[in-house]
């Protein structure tokens, strides 16, 4: 039964639910534009209302709607969203999911509705974007690895049969197509940021998001749809986002680490109360470094921490591990030194040592020899290390400490990476390979 009712620009209108839709959600599902570019705070639901923007038109103009997100795990959330719409709106669906050809970690999910309409949702990637038809939804398009692959992929796609592009996304940096497209005149442009989404009668406490946060900057980033300045950051975004693989996930590998062939490398930054406890598992494939599961514990017991890392050590793959060896992590460190001898080595961060593991993980993400998981929290934990010039003309690697830890994600990985680079001993700042970085920003 119809609860409300959808308009879509004159064009006809779908039963559904859209009682308590704030009013920049409602003009964005009724935006007749061909193209249009969406800059919009997180926690405004953007998601929620572009994908029901496609299916709505892709009911009403008959054809087939591409959706495509950042990483295999968003792609299946934002079907998800799919799903629930079709339900609201009481339309009949049919759901298939599928392994992309050649990739058995990504996933093609399609929902089939009358008329023969299909809605396929895709993980970012230019080759399964390729060879499809119809209008498009890229989705947190600024996360999007291989982003101008995408785009040129894409937009041959769209043009086909007057399609449509929808484009929206949380700001990440300027140096990717999402900023570029923010003046592109043939897009029709929204910001939305929480103070606007919130004078719209969205319910969000805005002053607990920023005390929660910690961090004017990514604050004004995420929550104000400002384009930040990166001239500071060790990893720019676009960096970051070279890094990402849609494929992997934070859960750990438990396949790969049972493998007595694998060679797996771990990194432990030890926290306690506001610091997070992270385990980094990497492995290393050829010539690249593969994330294999990240492990984060909250306010956990020593002894539970303990066990944790015991139980990651004990796995056959698991060949090195660097633990953080300074402060609380000090008799934890020498504990599991003691337990398992040469395989695990405490790592004293002084400021040399951090100089030494920052400057290495950027060098292998700038020769593209990492690939990490497509996650909020490990993107902002990487960027938020910036490089820093003390009054004595000394250079530091260091991040502002928030809620959410102390660039422990970073500085874990970091101490992985080590394991797999070093020798067991004393860990000093000797560099046996000249360290070169591309010239951006101010390096």
């Amino acid at each position: 039964m119809a609860v409300g009712v959808v308009e879509v620009s004159g064009e006809g209108s779908l039963p559904g639910p859209v009682l308590g839709m704030p009013s920049y959600q409602r003009s964005a599902l009724r935006n007749p534009a061909r193209f249009t570019w969406n800059n919009w705070s997180r926690q405004t639901g953007k998601s929620f209302v572009f994908s029901l923007r496609r299916l709505v038109r892709g009911l009403l103009r008959r054809r087939t709607q591409i959706l495509l997100s950042a990483s295999d795990r968003q792609s299946g959330e934002l079907m998800e969203r799919v799903r629930r719409h079709c339900a609201a709106l009481e339309i009949t669906c049919e759901f298939h999911e599928s392994e992309v050809f050649g990739h058995s970690a990504l996933r093609i999910r399609e929902a089939l509705l009358p008329g023969g309409v299909r809605i396929i949702g895709l993980p970012a990637n230019p080759l399964t974007a390729r060879g499809y038809s119809g209008d498009v939804l890229l989705d947190e398009f600024a996360m999007h690895r291989d982003d101008r692959a995408i785009w040129s992929a894409l937009f041959p796609t769209v043009l086909r049969g007057d399609g449509e592009l929808d484009v929206c996304s949380t700001p990440r940096g300027r140096d990717n197509v999402f900023c570029r497209l923010r003046d592109n005149p043939r897009f029709t442009h929204s910001t939305v940021t929480i103070h606007d989404a919130v004078a719209a009668g969205l319910p969000v406490d805005v002053a607990a998001l920023r005390d929660a946060m910690e961090d004017p900057a990514l604050f004004a980033q995420e929550f104000e749809c400002e384009f930040a300045d990166e001239s500071a950051a060790l990893l720019t975004h676009e960096l970051i986002t070279a890094c990402q693989d849609p494929r992997l996930h934070t859960a750990p590998d438990e396949h790969r680490l049972a493998r007595a062939d694998a060679r797996i490398f771990a990194g432990v930054d030890v926290g306690r109360v506001r610091d997070l406890t992270v385990i980094w598992l990497w492995e290393a494939v050829d010539d690249v470094f593969e994330t294999r599961g990240v492990i984060e514990l909250s306010r956990t017991p020593f002894a539970v921490q303990r066990r944790v890392i015991e139980s990651r050590l004990a796995r056959p793959a698991v060949r090195r591990c660097c633990v953080d060896a300074g402060g609380l992590g000090a008799m934890l460190a020498e504990e599991l030194a003691a337990q398992f001898g040469h395989r695990v080595e405490p790592v004293v961060f002084t400021p040399a040592v951090k100089r030494d593991l920052a400057a290495r993980l950027r060098v292998l993400a700038e020769r593209d020899r990492l690939r990490i998981p497509a996650d909020d929290a490990i993107r902002r934990d990487w960027h938020s290390i910036e490089r820093r010039t003390t009054s004595a003309g000394n250079v530091r690697f260091e991040a502002d400490r928030s809620v959410g830890g102390h660039a422990d994600r970073f500085w874990a990985a970091a101490l992985g990476l080590h394991a797999a680079d070093r020798p067991t001993g004393r860990v000093e700042y000797l560099a046996d390979t000249s360290l070169t970085f591309a010239r951006r920003g101010a390096w």
